[in-house]
């Protein structure tokens, strides 16, 4: 196979970026589990400043995700970037109801494609489409990019939730569509001859899940 070690995208601020998949079921059981989630909370719930953040970061860069994906495939029609972009649609509606069952503002709300609250998320999503616009190859890696960030984050604020299970139980269940997400841009991308390097995974981390069976996401 020929082997290209693809461009080292950018060094991500610590705000994070966003994120992506396919099949397995995601989209299937996505409403089930979120319905579910939101009938465990209650608007009195008190959340941690931190449980708050996380949750009004991930409704954003799960939007970033769908926004960039639905972009991309404008640019280069590849079914992927459509299949992907609605699973986007129902992750960041899952952190949607989750926002709303706990009582507090959405920070999407009424914001366009391609437009956010949180300025590093803006700055990221300008940025990944004009690295999407290259070629096909850079749009795919732009894909990959966008779900290892993904893993990261969704990671690093389900750590900081203490006793919400319903909101691990989303985070989980985003994480699982991410992981699918990352094997199908990573499964494009070889299909190009095209082997890409990780940006914010480790080599390890990354090949344990991009060379794994693809998961069924159940809520």
């Amino acid at each position: 196979m020929k082997r290209k070690h693809f461009l080292r995208l950018m060094v991500v601020t610590a705000g994070g970026l966003v994120l992506a998949g396919c099949g397995g079921g995601d989209e299937v059981t996505e409403d089930a589990m979120s319905e579910q989630a939101t009938a465990a909370a209650s608007p009195e719930d008190d959340l941690s400043a931190e449980e708050i953040a996380g949750l009004m970061y991930m409704r954003e860069e799960e939007k970033l995700a769908h926004d960039v994906y639905v972009a991309l495939h404008g640019l280069w029609g590849a079914q992927v970037f459509a299949n992907i972009a609605e699973s986007e649609t129902e992750h960041t509606e899952a952190v949607r109801r989750l926002i709303e069952a706990h009582g507090l503002e959405d920070p999407a709300a009424g914001n366009p494609p391609g437009v956010f609250e949180n300025t590093d998320l803006q700055a990221m999503y300008d940025k990944l489409v004009a690295m999407g616009r290259v070629s096909l190859n850079d749009a795919l890696a732009v894909g990959c990019l966008i779900e290892e960030k993904d893993i990261q984050d969704i990671n690093d604020k389900k750590a900081e939730v203490l006793d919400e299970p319903d909101i691990v139980q989303v985070y989980d269940h985003l994480l699982c569509g991410s992981r699918n997400h990352l094997r199908a841009f990573n499964s494009n991308l070889l299909n190009q001859g095209v082997t890409y390097v990780p940006q914010v995974l480790t080599q390890a981390e990354w090949d344990a899940i991009a060379y794994s069976a693809e998961e069924t996401c159940g809520g």
